[in-house]
C-alpha cells in the first residue's frame, strides 16, 4: 500500500520545492511494522540558510504581515478546507508514520485540531486594537501656553520570523497548533518535523502552494540537530515555538539567549491523577488506564503518577489489572487497537531501562513490563502499573514516555498536593473524588498548568494549554493564544494642532 504524501523530492523554501544540496533521505518506518514508507529529503545548513532568508524577506518586504486579518483569514480558510479534502489521507499518514491508533486519529489528533483552527480563524477577526483615555497635560516646552490634549492606541502587531519545531507523538495537531496562531497574525514560519514524522509536515508545503500562500510565508526543512540549531540561534529569527522534551527545550533557550528571542515551549510533564477516598474506584481507574494507554503513553500531558488513598488502593489496582486484559494491542490501523507501538526502538529500550530501575529500587510491579506476545515487529509494550511506588523514584520522577503507571499511597489531601507538587514538571493533573467543591479548592492547590476534575471534558477550544516549571513557558490554544505571536506596540498623538 502506497501511504500518501511520502512521494516528497525535495523542501519547501520560497514557495517552491527544493532539492537539498547533498542528496540525501532518511528511511522513514512504520513503527507498528518495521516496514519503511517512504524515503524523506534531508536538509542540511544550506537549506536552513535559505529558509531563514526566504522568511526574512517574505515578512519584511512581503504582502502577509501587511494584509489585514480579514484578508488572511481568505486565505487561511483556504487551508482549512483543503485538509478537510484529504482527512483520511492525513489519517491514514497519521497511523502508519508516527503509530498512532485510529481512534485517536479520527478524533483527538484529527477533528479536534480542525475545530481549534477553525475557532483560531473567528478570533483572530476580533479586533485587538485598545484605545487609551483622552488626557491632558502641560506643554513640556511652553509651561505657560495651552494644555495639550491627547489619546492613543495600543496596537498588536506581528513578531516577525518563527521557527516552529514539532515532536513526533502527535506531528498533525502539533504542526497546526504552531502554524495556525503564527500565520494568522502575520508572521512567516520555518517548520522543522521531527526526523520521525516529516511527511505530516512536508505536506503542509503541498497546501501552502495550492491555496497561494506568497512565496516564504511558510517553508518546511528538515534537518539534523545542528539544522534545528540554525534555526534557533540565528539572528533573523524573532521567536521560536517548540514541543518537546524538557532537555532540549532548555537548549532552545540556551542557543536563543544572545539575540533575546521569544519564546514558547510546550516542554515534558509527570502529571499526578490524585484519587481521594471518596472517589468512584472504576471511574478513577479508567481514567487512569486511559492515561497511560493512550497513544501508548507518549504524551506529556498524560497522567502517570497516580496518587492513590491508601484506603482504596487495593482496590484501585484490581480494577486497574483486570482492565488492562481487555486492552487490544497491536496494528494501529484497526478501529479496535487501544494500544498501538512506540515510536522506535531506542524509545522501547527506554522504558524498559525504568521498568528495571522501578524494581531495582523496590517498586511492585503489577502487570506488565514485558513486551506482548506474538508482536516480533513493531515497537510495541505492554501496559505497565507499579504499586509500592514513593515519589522520589526514578519511576515517579522522569518522564518515560510509555505506558508505565506509577501508584503511590496517600493519607491526607494535603499529603496528596505535597506529593503532586513534588515534581520538576507541572503541565497538567487529574483529581477524582464525589465532592467536587473539595476537587476544585485543591486543584487550585496544584503547580499546574490545568486540572482535570472527574475525567473533565476535553474540550481545548477555550481552554489555554501549557505547563509552570520546566513543563514549559507561554499557553497555546484559549482566547489568546495569538498573542503569544504577536507584541504590542503603544502609538500617543495630540489632538487639535
Amino acid at each position: 500500500m502506497t501511504i500518501p504524501f511520502t512521494h516528497y523530492d525535495g523542501l519547501y523554501i520560497d514557495g517552491q520545492w527544493v532539492t537539498p544540496q547533498d542528496g540525501q533521505r532518511d528511511a522513514i518506518i512504520n513503527p507498528a511494522t518495521e516496514e519503511v514508507i517512504g524515503h524523506a529529503p534531508l536538509g542540511g545548513l544550506a537549506e536552513a540558510a535559505m529558509a531563514i532568508a526566504a522568511a526574512r524577506k517574505a515578512f519584511d518586504r512581503g504582502p502577509w504581515s501587511r494584509m489585514s486579518a480579514a484578508e488572511r483569514a481568505v486565505i487561511m480558510r483556504k487551508m482549512h478546507s483543503a485538509l478537510l479534502q484529504r482527512a483520511e489521507q492525513i489519517k491514514v499518514l497519521m497511523i502508519a508514520e508516527g503509530g498512532i491508533t485510529r481512534m485517536l486519529a479520527e478524533g483527538m489528533f484529527f477533528n479536534k485540531p480542525m475545530q481549534i483552527f477553525e475557532t483560531a480563524i473567528q478570533r483572530s477577526l476580533v479586533s485587538t486594537t485598545r484605545h487609551l483615555p483622552i488626557e491632558t497635560a502641560i506643554a513640556p516646552f511652553n509651561p505657560t501656553g495651552p494644555a495639550l490634549i491627547g489619546g492613543g492606541v495600543v496596537v498588536r502587531e506581528a513578531l516577525g520570523v518563527v521557527t516552529a519545531i514539532t515532536p513526533y507523538n502527535a506531528p498533525f495537531l502539533t504542526n497546526l497548533s504552531k502554524l495556525a496562531p503564527a500565520l494568522l497574525a502575520g508572521n512567516t514560519v520555518i517548520l522543522k518535523p521531527s526526523p520521525f514524522t516529516p511527511f505530516s509536515a512536508l505536506m503542509f508545503g503541498e497546501i501552502a502552494h495550492e491555496i497561494g500562500l506568497p512565496p516564504g510565508v511558510l517553508n518546511v526543512v528538515t534537518g539534523d540537530a545542528e539544522v534545528a540549531q540554525l534555526l534557533t540561534s540565528d539572528p533573523a529569527v524573532d521567536m521560536v515555538t517548540f514541543t518537546g522534551s524538557e532537555a532540549v527545550g532548555a537548549a532552545i533557550l540556551a542557543q536563543g539567549a544572545p539575540t533575546i528571542k521569544r519564546n514558547l515551549l510546550e516542554l515534558g510533564g509527570k502529571s499526578a491523577l490524585i484519587v481521594r477516598e471518596d472517589a468512584d474506584v472504576q471511574k478513577a481507574a479508567m481514567e487512569g488506564l486511559f492515561q497511560v494507554s493512550t497513544h501508548c503513553g507518549q504524551g506529556c500531558a498524560l497522567a502517570t503518577r497516580h496518587l492513590v488513598h491508601n484506603s482504596i488502593r487495593p482496590a484501585y489496582i484490581e480494577v486497574m489489572r483486570a482492565m488492562i486484559g481487555h486492552l487490544v494491542i497491536g496494528d494501529p490501523a484497526n478501529s479496535s487497537t487501544v494500544v498501538g507501538p512506540l515510536i522506535r526502538a531506542n524509545a522501547r529500550e527506554r522504558v524498559e531501562r525504568f521498568v528495571e530501575a522501578a524494581k531495582d529500587e523496590g517498586a511492585k510491579l503489577v502487570i506488565g513490563g514485558t513486551r506482548p506476545v506474538g508482536h516480533d515487529k513493531g515497537f510495541f509494550y505492554n501496559v505497565t502499573v507499579f504499586d509500592d511506588v514513593r515519589n522520589d523514584m526514578g519511576v515517579a520522577q522522569n518522564e518515560i514516555f510509555g505506558p508505565v503507571a506509577s501508584v503511590i499511597g496517600f493519607d491526607t489531601d494535603e499529603e496528596a498536593i505535597a506529593i503532586a507538587n513534588d515534581s520538576r514538571y507541572g503541565l497538567y493533573g487529574g483529581i477524582h473524588s464525589r465532592n467536587p467543591a473539595k476537587a476544585y479548592e485543591m486543584a487550585l492547590q496544584m503547580r499546574t498548568g490545568g486540572v482535570v476534575l472527574n475525567g473533565g471534558l476535553y474540550q481545548l477550544m477555550d481552554a489555554p494549554f501549557g505547563g509552570y516549571k520546566r513543563s514549559g513557558l507561554g499557553r497555546e490554544y484559549g482566547e489568546h493564544w495569538l498573542n503569544e505571536y504577536t507584541q504590542e506596540k503603544t502609538i500617543v498623538f495630540p489632538l487639535g494642532v
